[in-house]
This record gives structure tokens, C-alpha cells and sequence, in this order.
């Protein structure tokens, strides 16, 4: 069985999140081991400067390469990533699944993203389109996402 880490900087804070995500947890433990890793994200005053932001996602960065291992598939969430249909994302899925990779990690950044270092890192940068979302509610899309993908791998009516 496969095993996914997402790492997140914040926690889910409103209970309606925290059900969506333990609702996912369980459907998706069918089909791998899920890890959720929170990292607190630096706080940053009112009105940060550019410098600020730059020494936060550097501190992020840190804390999250030391989650990370050698055999660790890196997917950094990230709006410049490529756009993948549901379809797509399931194939690429089975492609590390069937290829004996180690742990799938996908990266969700704070507010102000991931560091470079973290981009650079990643074997593949992930977008879910332009918008942008809290990172909090983005959690339960990539969530969903990974339960469609497996879904889709199985052939299931689930994705119509």
C-alpha cells in the first residue's frame, strides 16, 4: 500500500473542514497509508515586507525539508504548477504507484506559498488553476482530488 504525506503549514481550524478531512482520511485509507504533517507557519506582522515574507518561506522551507526523506516523491502545491484534469492526476497517481516510489508528499504552503527552495525541491509542482484559495479549504481539495484519482485508477462510478 502506498504512503501519502501532505504536509501543511496551519491547521484546519473550523470543525466543518476538520469533518470534510476525516471523512476523506478514511475513504482514501483504503487505498494508502495518509499522513497529515502541520507545521506552524512564521507569523508575520500586519504588513509584511517582501525581506519578511522571504525569511518566513526560507524558515518554512526548513522545517519542511526536515519532514521530507530520500525516497520521498515532492509535489509542491503551487499556482505555477501544471494543471492537471482529474483524469490526468489519476495517471500519474498509478505511475508512482506501480513504480514502487517511496512516499507520495505533497507540500500546501501558508499564505504567501512555498519557498523556491521548497519549488526546486519538489520532483513536480501542482496547481489546482489561477484562483486562489485558503489553504486550510485547499487541504480538503487535494483530499478529494487524491479519493477521485484512486477512484478513477479502479474504474468506479464515483467520478462521472
Amino acid at each position: 500500500m502506498i504512503r501519502i504525506k501532505i504536509i501543511a503549514l496551519g491547521k484546519l481550524k473550523d470543525k466543518y473542514l476538520q469533518d470534510a478531512a476525516s471523512e476523506y482520511l478514511k475513504r482514501l485509507s483504503a487505498y494508502a497509508k495518509m499522513e497529515i504533517i502541520e507545521i506552524t507557519p512564521v507569523r508575520l506582522p500586519e504588513n509584511p515586507s517582501q525581506a519578511e515574507i522571504s525569511k518566513a518561506l526560507d524558515t518554512e522551507a526548513e522545517m519542511i525539508m526536515k519532514k521530507l526523506s530520500s525516497k520521498d516523491y515532492v509535489t509542491a502545491l503551487c499556482i505555477e504548477g501544471k494543471q492537471p484534469s482529474s483524469e490526468q492526476l489519476s495517471a500519474e497517481l498509478a505511475t508512482r504507484i506501480n513504480g514502487g516510489d517511496g512516499s507520495l508528499v505533497y507540500i500546501i504552503g501558508s499564505s504567501y506559498g512555498l519557498s523556491d527552495k521548497i519549488k526546486s525541491k519538489a520532483e513536480e509542482k501542482l496547481s489546482f488553476g489561477k484562483m486562489t484559495f485558503t489553504h486550510q479549504f485547499f487541504r480538503i481539495m487535494l483530499l478529494e482530488q487524491l479519493y477521485r484519482s484512486f477512484k478513477i485508477y479502479e474504474g468506479s462510478k464515483y467520478h462521472k
